[in-house]
Formats: C-alpha cells, sequence, structure tokens
C-alpha cells in the first residue's frame, strides 16, 4: 500500500505543473487552466461599479499561492483605497495612472463576480481573455493554483 502511494505521488509530481486555475463559484467546475510559473504574474482589470473608472488587481504566483502585489487606480473615490498602509507606495503612471504596491497579502479565496454591465478582464502570459465570454454576466469565478497533469493543459 505504502509503494502504491508512494508512486502515485511521484507521478503525479512529475505528470503535473503548476496552473492558475479558473472555477465556476458554485458548481466548482473547470472552466479553464494556465500553466504558471513561481513569480509569473497575471491581472484582472474592471470598472469599479461605484467611482466608474478602471481599476487593476495585479497578482502573482508564488509556491505557497497567489499573492496581491499591487492595483492600478486611475481616480480616487468611493470604494478605492484612499490611504496607504505600512509598508506600501503609491507611484504615478505616464498614463496618470496611480499604483499602489507592497501589498503581498496571500489570496486564500480569490474570486470575482463577473461584471454585467462592464466586464472583467483577465490578463495572464501575454493573453487578454474577457471574463463575461469565458464565463458569463454575473457568474462567480474562484482563482485557484494548483496542479495539472501536463496532458490536459487548458480546458
Amino acid at each position: 500500500m505504502v509503494t502504491i502511494v508512494t508512486v502515485s505521488i511521484f507521478l503525479l509530481i512529475t505528470l503535473s505543473a503548476p496552473h492558475l486555475i479558473l472555477k465556476n463559484g458554485d458548481t466548482g467546475e473547470v472552466i479553464k487552466a494556465f500553466p504558471v510559473k513561481d513569480g509569473e504574474e497575471f491581472s484582472v482589470t474592471f470598472v469599479h461599479s461605484v467611482n466608474q473608472t478602471p481599476v487593476t488587481d495585479v497578482y502573482q504566483i508564488r509556491s505557497d499561492g497567489i499573492y496581491v502585489v499591487r492595483t492600478i487606480y486611475y481616480a480616487f473615490g468611493a470604494g478605492v483605497q484612499t490611504e496607504l498602509e505600512e509598508g506600501q507606495t503609491l507611484e504615478y503612471g505616464l498614463d496618470g495612472s496611480m499604483v499602489v504596491s507592497g501589498f503581498h497579502r496571500r489570496m486564500d479565496r480569490l474570486s470575482y463576480i463577473v461584471g454585467t454591465v462592464s466586464d472583467h478582464i483577465l490578463q495572464i502570459d501575454g493573453e487578454t481573455l474577457s471574463l463575461r465570454e469565458l464565463c458569463g454576466r454575473n457568474a462567480t469565478v474562484h482563482f485557484v493554483k494548483g496542479r495539472r497533469l501536463i496532458f490536459f493543459d487548458g480546458k
């Protein structure tokens, strides 16, 4: 029995790779999976429902999970961060954006509800995807770091 478990674990590690997995928040069904490496970043951009300006949340894949590392705003106002916490910095982009970084906070439950009025846009590995097209309007999408068999890349 110990040999079977050991061989199974060895095969899983050998034949699988880390992935960012998008799951339906209601059913747990895998919507799409993206191969990732430690240190790789991805982002989700949306129009903030209250102040009506774009917000981009940037995340980084690390060995122990998904971390938020910075947020990009174009206007302060209701519903967005207005004060820096200890260790955070504010920089201004050439396009007038405000970049707050220094979060380094692990996101154990990273979810978005896909917009009904405006879309949520996922950017990963040079690819830009509409979460509305991928998941549907008003869908809850969970982002999880996990392992998938190499020959099952994607969905």
